[in-house]
């Protein structure tokens, strides 16, 4: 069976030299999407499946981390991810974990050799496997270990972005809508953010509001050492939070204090929880 791989960069020529390149060091390698963005890459990655994936790091909208996360998270993938990047910040101890590889851009064809011998035995142990109907223990060892490592780059990203407005104040309140009144809420009374077409649900003790705020927009003003994100259509307030269960699967839910809806804990989201 051929394998498949989406190429993700916001710079067009960039997207076709690494192509270009990928033709050279393994033209048996099917190449079927070319995304310009992060929110693309997981339309493509959704609608065609690829075993491996290359994502710039930075890009417009969604991050190549972010689009990462999803795209892991989706149903039966159990592909590769390797990371495309000018910025050598991100080549430390994450990548040297093994769970993802990168590369450094403008990308050398010496280093994309070494990166494609490291990708074709683990994929063609994951076809093996697939064939076979299941995984192997190494194979979901590797997934956990991904999702470990896409969930520190996060933290490092989102840290890197953060430099300079370090004393920026944190939401406080709010200003929503619950039917035809407007009315003002205190972040710390919300249990749980949800993303709800154009707006954002927020969860009250007592009801819900409404306000237009797009949910990833909304997780860069929150006080992260108060409330996490563990979905990427939910944030939850930890002290609003009684306890996390895991299923047979190992799909984790948040149960809350004083409120019946279990808030799922998507795969992506998992090592927040991995050691509580």
């Amino acid at each position: 069976m051929t394998l498949r791989a989406l190429i993700a960069d916001d710079e067009r020529l960039l997207r076709e030299q690494l192509q270009a390149r990928l033709r050279e060091s393994w033209p048996e390698l099917d190449i079927v999407g070319l995304a310009r963005n992060g929110l693309e890459a997981v339309q493509l990655a959704q609608a065609l499946r690829p075993d491996v994936v290359f994502l710039d790091i930075r890009m417009p909208g969604q991050t190549g981390i972010e689009a990462a996360r999803e795209i892991v998270d989706m149903d039966g993938w159990h592909g590769e991810v390797v990371f495309v990047t000018a910025y050598d910040e991100y080549a430390v101890t994450a990548f040297e974990q093994g769970a993802v590889d990168y590369l450094l851009k403008p990308v050398e064809r010496a280093r994309l050799d070494l990166t494609v011998s490291r990708l074709k035995p683990r994929l063609q142990a994951r076809q093996l496997a697939g064939h076979a109907g299941q995984l192997t223990q190494s194979s979901m060892d590797r997934s956990d270990a991904l999702i470990d490592t896409l969930h520190q780059l996060q933290r490092q990203l989102q840290a890197q972005q953060s430099i300079g407005s370090a004393a920026a104040p944190k939401l406080k309140w709010l200003q929503c809508s619950s039917g035809n009144t407007l009315k003002l809420v205190a972040v710390d009374d919300v249990l749980f953010f949800r993303s709800d077409e154009k707006y954002t649900r927020l969860q009250l003790d007592g009801g819900q509001a409404l306000i237009r705020t797009p949910i990833r927009e909304l997780a860069t003003q929150l006080d992260q050492q108060r409330f996490w994100q563990i979905h990427r259509s939910t944030i939850v307030n930890l002290s609003a939070i009684a306890s996390v269960q895991r299923d047979e699967s190992g799909r984790q839910r948040v149960l809350l204090k004083n409120h019946r809806e279990a808030l799922e804990v998507s795969r992506s989201y998992g090592g927040l929880f991995r050691h509580q």
